[in-house]
């Protein structure tokens, strides 16, 4: 049940933040870039927070750990500030839909530095995928590919967005049990502060309200909602899984920017989109089974009673619905069916 969630979390978190993409392209030829980063990135820290304090009726300390504050910090640095800014310095140079699709090699950055960097077990299918989305990413930056703009400056840029976020992704992995409201929503304000501050400090001004409102509304849903969904599923699917999950978030960017901004495509688009489509394939029916020993844990997450969770309560409480507090894992060893989620970080 808990993959199914989890996997539902990531879909949803790809469809929103994939809509967003040709969105924000129709408000980028109304102000600078970075200030939209900022603004987009406000709306999400502004408004999760506030969903925060109603939920909770007054203010919550974060929970964090000192050894998990470098991860987060890490995390709004590469995720927050350099990755809006150029992804949207893209979107000038790039189409809407060729901009969507590229976004597919975030999922393979994430899943290369979970397996490299993170240890995080890739099995063949991963691989597989990963290989047939950077074919399709090369294709799609080909400058021919790229209909009416023929450079090869966007779509680097877009790139070098996908790898700012790949990091921030296996950053937030090792955050991910905590409050998703709080993660999302202290990224927002921070990312959104310091791309908007830099913004005024190279000389740029705030844009009308009839500009910065949907620009910071589109951040709320785009990027604020869909990361609240993004670090429920790293939870459970890991930091790899989660990125193959959130890949069909360009093809939905592709299509609303095909419908709104009526752009034109080429034969190099579709085959670029096919083979992306054959690695996101590649990655949703991947399946992982092996006996395993899950080593002694102690930490704190919204949970129910399972058989990961044999710990007791005082009187009169079952623990049958879901609930929270700091709890150990003793160690076992069996088999079945996972994902590298936060209980299930072992090495192969």
């Amino acid at each position: 049940m808990l993959m199914n969630r989890s996997v539902i979390y990531a879909l949803l978190a790809a469809a929103l933040f994939g809509a967003s993409t040709p969105m924000a392209k129709l408000l980028v030829g109304e102000m600078p870039p970075i200030m939209l980063a900022g603004l987009l990135y406000l709306g999400s820290g502004v408004g999760l927070g506030v969903a925060r304090l109603l939920r909770d009726r007054r203010w919550q300390p974060a929970g964090l750990s000192p050894a998990e504050w470098p991860w987060l910090l890490g995390a709004m640095f590469f995720g927050g500030v350099l990755g809006p800014v150029a992804l949207l310095y893209g979107l000038v140079h790039t189409s809407g839909a060729t901009a969507s699709l590229l976004l597919n090699l975030e999922a393979v950055l994430t899943a290369a530095l979970a397996w490299l960097a993170f240890k995080e077990n890739a099995d063949r299918r991963i691989v597989l995928g990963m290989l047939a989305i950077v074919a399709g990413g090369v294709v799609l930056s080909w400058p021919a590919a790229d209909v009416g703009q023929g450079t090869w400056l966007g779509p680097l840029a877009i790139s070098a967005a996908c790898l700012c976020w790949a990091i921030d992704n296996n950053l937030t992995r090792h955050v991910s049990a905590s409050d998703a409201l709080f993660i999302a929503g202290s990224k927002g304000l921070v990312a959104g502060g310091v791309n908007t501050l830099l913004a005024l400090a190279l000389g740029m001004t705030l844009p009308a309200l009839s500009q910065g409102i949907p620009a910071m509304a589109l951040g709320l849903l785009g990027y604020g909602v869909s990361l609240v969904l993004f670090v429920l599923a790293l939870r459970g699917l890991g930091a790899a899984r989660t990125g193959a999950y959130f890949s069909t978030a360009p093809f939905i960017g592709a299509a609303v920017a095909l419908l709104l901004l009526d752009e034109s495509t080429s034969l190099s688009f579709w085959a670029a989109a096919a083979l992306m489509a054959v690695g996101v394939w590649l990655h949703l029916s991947e399946q992982h089974a092996h006996q395993h020993t899950h080593a002694d844990l102690l930490h704190a997450h919204s949970h129910r009673h399972d058989e990961h969770h044999q710990h007791e309560h005082g009187a009169g409480w079952a623990g049958e619905e879901p609930h929270s507090h700091r709890h150990r894992h003793l160690p076992i060893s069996h088999s079945h069916r996972h994902f590298p989620d936060i209980h299930h970080r072992h090495e192969h």
